[in-house]
């Protein structure tokens, strides 16, 4: 019993880290689970998606309060993907964070909604729906 609740301890770590620009790979955690079918599979879902909608919250905070540092060698993207994230965030707007999810723009976009002040309870709305649709994708898919 003990080593379910550390798989999905696991499960969500990955996912919270995934959201970050720390390099985790949660789908593949995700899918693993999945596939032995130790747990409930909305289960699962629920707790990738969190993790990873907290990690991007962390992001969001980032570019609130730390964009100022972005010159600095510890800040955490690279101008290249942030001036990429940039351009898409001031072309599409707030609509631009249902891209989050997408591998290298994605955790950038989340940095720039931060800088540009995109209020809180729109950001979960439309990382929720970004973050969660793809954790569903991937169990379908399997």
């Amino acid at each position: 019993m003990m080593e379910n609740w550390i798989e999905l301890g696991l499960l969500f770590v990955s996912a919270f880290l995934a959201a970050t620009i720390i390099p985790a790979q949660s789908e593949i955690v995700l899918a693993t689970m999945h596939i032995q079918n130790n747990h409930n599979v909305w289960l699962l879902v629920i707790i990738a998606s969190t993790g990873n909608i907290i990690g991007s919250l962390i992001n969001l905070f980032l570019g609130c309060y730390l964009i100022k540092f972005q010159n600095k060698k510890w800040f955490p993207i690279n101008k290249k993907s942030l001036a990429r994230a940039t351009n898409c965030y001031q072309k599409y707007g707030v609509w631009s964070l249902l891209f989050s999810w997408v591998p290298i723009i994605g955790d950038p976009l989340t940095v720039v909604s931060g800088v540009f002040r995109t209020p809180i309870h729109i950001f979960l709305i439309l990382v929720s729906v970004a973050k969660t649709l793809r954790y569903i994708s991937i169990v379908l898919i399997i």
